[in-house]
């Protein structure tokens, strides 16, 4: 757009020097003729002669400058054009006669989505109705109708014609909008097969080569015919957008086209115009109050064609007089349109147009970020990028395995029954402002990823898409609970040095500035507790210490480490200990949550999740080819370090009920379960060499309902999430890699620590007096680290009293360490009565 204002503004410069030389040349005229008068001195009888001989000759001197400023700048202007198309046309990639061929003739203009391997599963749904017929059974009248309308020279021209040149020009270098009336059906023809919807100089120097060279490789016949078939002409009686004389003859007067009149010919011919101005019906179906200017745009076709010599002048006033308003069909209904798959649809359609919208901001030079804050704008591309998958033809290819998914979705049926209690109750619904009857059921989400690529192989979006259309494993935001504590407390703690596997954490009742966490049950274990313990059986207090100490002592920024892995919280977020347990403000998606556990199955490196692995366009060409995007997180040693972790939780921890639920060998499963207060979220998230599974179980409660799960809520999840990994290994193992282990990097130290203090045994002082720390000894892995020596403090949150109470215990006084307590709501401590202890928890003022 620049260049030819560039040029045009050159243009504009010349033409003023030449008025500045006129100027000139008339002052220096008109001293001529003085000098001359007063060197003859010859008197003028009358002042008027002298001027008049003075403004003749600037008036002929003007008329030579014009007509050679007129063939100078006329062949500049003409030789810059020329060039400027050059220029954009030598960057054109030029269609095959091949790959016109297919577009200008495919009526089925939206576009294709497929499974993985070339699996077919369905177009994409337009309110486009389209049917293809043969120029045999269009009626004559109607081809000549839309001739003499649209492009009364269109069999003598070669595509274009010299007047849309010129007119694009001048439009452009004036700085209006490229606009398409006037257009020879060839052009039009492009513009709606071949071309995007966007009006740019490039676009309108595209359309005038293609329609040159569709002019070359195909007949006038098969261009009129394509147009015809392709063609918008409003709404039909069941209130549906038209495309093709065939729908339209169909839908407008219930024949076919080849038996279409004169006056509907003529009357259809008009259309194309202004379709929604023109259109006999309204949006449910029902013919207009008033037709009178689809009316009057008939009776101008009718006449174009009579002077055109395509009818008569008897024909042309008969079919004047013909009333066609009670020749439209009467009101009809419209057929609804199915989707069998309407998760994966859904999901695809929107990741293909979210994809589709960047590129076409990314066009116009805009930053997706600012446009996204622009509901206005975002709303402009949302729609244009949905036109284009309604009506151009792309294919959308996407990683999905159908027959994995089909299992998936038969698996989760068959265990639907299990799930838990369906609440079947009223609610006011606040769109239809009424009160309505609903049915909460328990609803599921599930994702199955690949570790390495970090596509999605399959998925359930909910139970029953016939039921609810919300995709529960990409579009709802759930507390993650404690799947949340590898992710954002151990990973970090390992890859820090902060921790090995032995480590001791504080589980004592304990106040963070009123904040009084207990583990599940409101219970407190009241001693410390090593790290692979603590994690196996998902303990909440030595999760919160451990977060607590990250934060304050360590220095470490934990939340860093989630947003590598695809996941971002706000800063009263991490700054609050609850999140340590999974307590997030809005939630996270199923397919973040597994995503992000990914990362430990494939070394430390993060891969973006993704569903489309391609988009081509109708002309063969590739837009969109997706591109790994890995994000390294942890060194290999912490990732080997989490898997040996996350293998206790399977092995002999919250998740050990897979050890004979799953048909195939757990040593290579790892995971690990969550469930958030009231038991409203329930997860469990496993991986495979191969594979990561994420499962989610809980209730919508979107009329502000507090339903939750039950308390064997976890066990039916962790038997859901078999029966689908089950499903996934009788039909194709391999996906798993059962047989494949991650080599122990030389950065893992294997040390052996006190079973009791996770340090090397040793004599520590202890209120002046040395004890020697002794006893079973236990192998820990170090992330490049060495055991700590014997040290009087050796655990992560470990208060003045709690070391105390440990060491009064070692010497052999019976003390209550290690005797669990329970807690209420709030935290405070309870007696065996039930009553508040009001001294046996410490405040957060040591660590």
């Amino acid at each position: 757009m620049n260049e030819p204002q560039n040029w045009w503004t050159k243009f504009l410069t010349a033409l003023q020097n030449f008025g500045q030389r006129l100027v000139h040349l008339t002052k220096r005229t008109i001293q001529q003729s003085r000098s001359n008068t007063e060197a003859n001195q010859q008197p003028t009888p009358d002042d008027w002669q002298f001027k008049f001989n003075v403004i003749m000759s600037t008036i002929r001197s003007l008329m030579r400058f014009v007509i050679a400023l007129l063939f100078v700048g006329g062949g500049l202007a003409l030789g810059l054009l020329l060039g400027y198309f050059s220029g954009l046309m030598s960057q054109e990639s030029v269609p095959t006669y091949a790959s016109m061929k297919r577009q200008i003739s495919d009526v089925k203009q939206s576009s294709e989505l497929y499974f993985a391997n070339n699996v077919k599963l369905d177009n994409v749904k337009s309110d486009l109705l389209r049917k293809q017929i043969s120029s045999s059974e269009m009626s004559p009248y109607l081809k000549k109708a839309i001739v003499a309308t649209e492009d009364s020279d269109f069999y003598n021209h070669n595509g274009v014609v010299p007047k849309s040149l010129i007119r694009a020009v001048l439009g452009e270098v004036a700085g209006a909008s490229v606009q398409t009336g006037g257009s020879t059906l060839t052009q039009q023809l492009v513009k709606m097969q071949l071309l995007s919807s966007e009006t740019t100089w490039k676009r309108k120097a595209t359309e005038i080569m293609l329609a040159m060279r569709v002019n070359k490789y195909f007949s006038k016949d098969e261009v009129l015919e394509s147009y015809l078939n392709v063609a918008t002409f409003g709404r039909n009686n069941a209130g549906q957008n038209i495309a093709g004389v065939e729908e339209a003859a169909q839908g407008l007067f219930g024949v076919s086209a080849k038996d279409l009149s004169l006056p509907q010919a003529a009357f259809i011919a008009g259309l194309p115009q202004s379709p929604s101005v023109y259109t006999p019906y309204t949006q449910s179906g029902a013919i207009k109050d008033d037709v009178s200017l689809g009316m009057k745009r008939k009776d101008v076709v009718l006449f174009r064609m009579y002077r055109n010599g395509d009818i008569t002048e008897k024909q042309y006033q008969a079919a004047k007089k013909v009333d066609l308003k009670n020749q439209l069909q009467s009101q009809g209904t419209a057929t609804e349109q199915t989707v069998k798959y309407g998760y994966v649809y859904n999901l695809l359609l929107s990741r293909a147009r979210t994809i589709l919208i960047k590129q076409l901001v990314q066009q116009d030079g805009r930053n997706f970020t600012k446009v996204k804050a622009d509901d206005a704008l975002y709303t402009k591309y949302y729609n244009q990028a949905d036109t284009l998958l309604k009506t151009k033809g792309y294919r959308i290819d996407s990683t999905i395995n159908r027959s994995i998914y089909d299992e998936l979705q038969d698996a989760t049926t068959q265990a639907s029954s299990s799930f838990g209690q369906s609440y079947t109750e009223t609610a006011y619904d606040t769109n239809l402002k009424k009160q309505v009857t609903i049915t909460e059921p328990v609803q599921v989400g599930s994702i199955v990823l690949d570790n390495t690529t970090g596509k999605v192989i399959a998925f359930v979006g909910g139970r029953d898409y016939d039921e609810s259309q919300v995709n529960h494993a990409f579009d709802t935001l759930r507390s993650p609970g404690s799947t949340m504590k590898p992710l954002l407390v151990y990973g970090p703690a390992v890859e820090n040095q902060v921790i090995n596997t032995q480590t001791q954490l504080a589980d004592f009742p304990r106040s963070f500035n009123g904040y009084k966490p207990s583990d599940y049950g409101q219970k407190i274990l009241n001693k410390f507790v090593p790290v692979e313990t603590a994690l196996k059986f998902s303990y909440n207090l030595p999760a919160v210490n451990l977060y607590n100490y990250l934060l304050n002592k360590a220095k470490v920024n934990p939340a860093g480490y989630l947003e590598k892995m695809g996941i971002t919280l706000t800063s009263k977020e991490t700054s609050e200990l609850g999140i340590a347990l999974g307590g997030t403000s809005q939630g996270i998606t199923v397919q973040q949550d597994a995503s992000a556990f990914a990362t430990y199955a494939n070394a430390g490196t993060h891969v973006d999740p993704y569903v489309i692995s391609k988009i081509t366009a109708p002309d063969g060409k590739v837009v969109y080819q997706h591109k790994e995007v890995k994000t390294k997180v942890y060194s290999e040693s912490t990732a080997y370090i989490m898997q040996h972790l996350l293998k206790q939780v399977v092995k002999s921890g919250t998740a050990s009920a897979l050890n004979w639920r799953l048909n195939f060998d757990t040593n290579n499963v790892w995971g690990k379960t969550g469930t958030n207060n009231d038991n409203k979220d329930i997860w469990f998230v496993g991986s495979t060499p191969g594979i990561t599974m994420a499962t989610w179980m809980g209730y919508d409660n979107f009329y502000g309902n507090q339903h939750v799960l039950s308390d064997n809520a976890s066990a039916i999840n962790l038997s859901y999430w078999s029966s689908l990994a089950n499903t996934i290994h009788t039909n194709q193992p391999g996906l798993l890699k059962l047989s494949q282990s991650m080599k122990k990097p030389s950065g893992v130290k294997s040390h052996s620590v006190l079973e009791s203090t996770g340090t090397k045994s040793g004599k520590v002082t202890v209120d002046g007096s040395q004890i020697s720390l002794s006893g079973n000894t236990i192998t820990a892995l170090f992330n490049d680290s060495d055991a700590d020596k014997a040290t009087e403090k050796f655990a992560i949150g470990g208060t003045d009293k709690n070391y105390k109470l440990f060491y009064d215990h070692l010497s052999g006084i019976s003390n209550g360490y290690g005797t669990t307590v329970k807690v209420d709501s709030k935290g405070n401590v309870l007696d065996s009565s039930g009553k508040i202890v009001t001294d046996d928890e410490d405040s957060d003022t040591t660590d």
